[in-house]
């Protein structure tokens, strides 16, 4: 049976974050001068009891200058359920993919050849689709045993993107050397964005060398990221996007609260400061770096 499309896939949040701790929703941001985007958001994940629709998020975005949101599928259910989605909400469009978490548990079940084939299906199926993401690798949470089957499901996205002209959204956990490596021997897409970018300085200058985009998510605002404010100091202002990763890594002072694209003020008020940028030249750099990473901007009407 298929999920509507106004209700989430999945409730995982407090299975990662426990059940103690503070879900309510942190209050609005003062608004952004000029409207900016959220490039990767999962609307379809719960957090406790306070999950958002769709429409309901794109309000209270847009209501403080985030005007459009990019849905992202990690699964086949979330694949679908982000182009639905798409779909039915002009401000929304949708990536899909399989992320790498994913890869081994459908390997083991003798089942990522047809799940490819699926994402490759749902790709093609409707224009709302702009990227094929997130794939990548993720080393934290997958030992020795999945790494195969995250290379393998890698290299079968990279060459989608490539395929289909979609923008390629690459999760890096703990695995810069080899997202590199691989984007390397399998080449890189035109349009390239390392989601969530978790590296220093000096990886952040390798990744612009191959023409990557770095997205930041409410990371770069906690007290223990000095790293990720170095890298984005180095980054040029036509290489940056900002994201929420929503419902997780909700910026600050709300860390550990549910995140949501109605946040993003906080983030990009504190990566203007970082970089020493004026806030409304920021904003709209990252609106216009987004339309060139996401293949041309999207309406916010119905459609």
């Amino acid at each position: 049976m298929s999920t509507p499309a106004n209700q989430p896939t999945r409730s995982r949040v407090n299975a990662e974050f426990g059940t103690t701790r503070d879900v309510s929703r942190p209050p609005a941001p003062e608004p952004l001068p000029v409207p900016v985007v959220d490039n990767h958001c999962h609307l379809d994940i719960e957090d406790g009891e306070s999950w958002l629709d769709p429409a309901a998020a794109v309000e209270q975005s847009t209501a403080v200058g985030v005007d459009r949101i990019v849905q992202i599928g990690c699964d086949l259910p979330g694949a679908a359920w982000a182009v639905r989605t798409a779909e039915q909400h002009g401000a929304i469009v949708a990536g899909v993919a399989l992320h790498p978490n994913e890869a081994p548990k459908l390997a083991r079940a003798g089942q990522l050849d047809a799940a490819l084939q699926e994402i490759e299906r749902l790709i093609v199926s409707s224009d709302r689709v702009r990227a094929v993401g997130e794939t990548g690798l993720d080393y934290y949470r997958t030992g020795p045993e999945g790494l195969e089957a995250q290379r393998r499901s890698f290299a079968a996205h990279i060459e989608l993107a490539h395929r289909h002209d979609k923008t390629l959204v690459v999760h890096d956990r703990d695995a810069h050397e080899d997202v590199l490596a691989m984007l390397d021997e399998y080449g890189v897409p035109d349009r390239t964005v390392l989601h969530c970018f978790s590296g220093d300085a000096d990886f952040a200058r390798r990744c612009l060398d191959r023409g990557a985009y770095l997205s930041f998510a409410g990371t770069v605002t906690f007290k223990n990221a000095g790293y990720l404010r170095d890298a984005l100091a180095v980054a040029p202002l036509d290489r940056i996007l900002v994201e929420t990763d929503a419902p997780f890594l909700t910026p600050m002072p709300y860390r550990g609260r549910p995140n949501a694209s109605y946040l993003i003020p906080l983030t990009v008020r504190a990566m203007a400061e970082v970089r020493g940028d004026d806030l409304e030249r920021l904003c709209a750099a990252i609106s216009a770096n987004t339309d060139a990473a996401f293949g041309g901007p999207w309406g916010t009407g119905r459609g």
